[in-house]
């Protein structure tokens, strides 16, 4: 029996392989997206601390200086919190578009084992063809030798 040797294998590998590195890029992307949201909860919960700290600074005595330095600690954690938001939009846009290539990536690579597939189901059909018509030509040959 011959063996199946697939003449478009070395595309179907180098599909497999963007396909690889697609899933690198995706999982990638996903951890920057999973760092910038750790970041604005961390954010997010130092505003909360100075908050709390401007309540307690009501209901001590009231240095007006410490609560002026405190609402302004608050105020450019609002900055941070923003701009840090626009960095979670960006990761999130980054993941997308990972995505959306590796899903691509990944119909190509299922594309590609289709037409495998296709190529070897017909080299298993040529093969049974192959074997018929050498059983056929055998046993014609050998009823023959017993005619004679």
């Amino acid at each position: 029996m011959a063996v199946f040797r697939y003449r478009l294998q070395n595309i179907l590998n180098i599909k497999e392989q963007l396909e690889t590195q697609a899933e690198m890029e995706f999982g990638l992307a996903k951890a920057k997206l999973n760092e910038e949201e750790d970041r604005l909860e961390a954010l997010k919960a130092r505003k909360l601390g100075y908050i709390e700290e401007g309540r307690k600074m009501r209901t001590d005595d009231i240095d007006v200086l410490k609560l002026a330095e405190n609402e302004r600690a608050i105020k450019i954690m609002d900055e941070l919190i923003e701009g840090q938001k626009e960095n979670v939009r960006l990761a999130e846009r980054a993941v997308e578009a990972a995505r959306a290539k590796l899903t691509e990536a990944m119909k190509e690579v299922k594309s590609q084992e289709k037409l495998r597939e296709h190529a070897f189901e017909e080299f298993v059909e040529e093969e049974k063809a192959t074997e018929a018509k050498e059983i056929d030509e055998l046993v014609t040959y050998r009823y023959g030798q017993k005619g004679s």
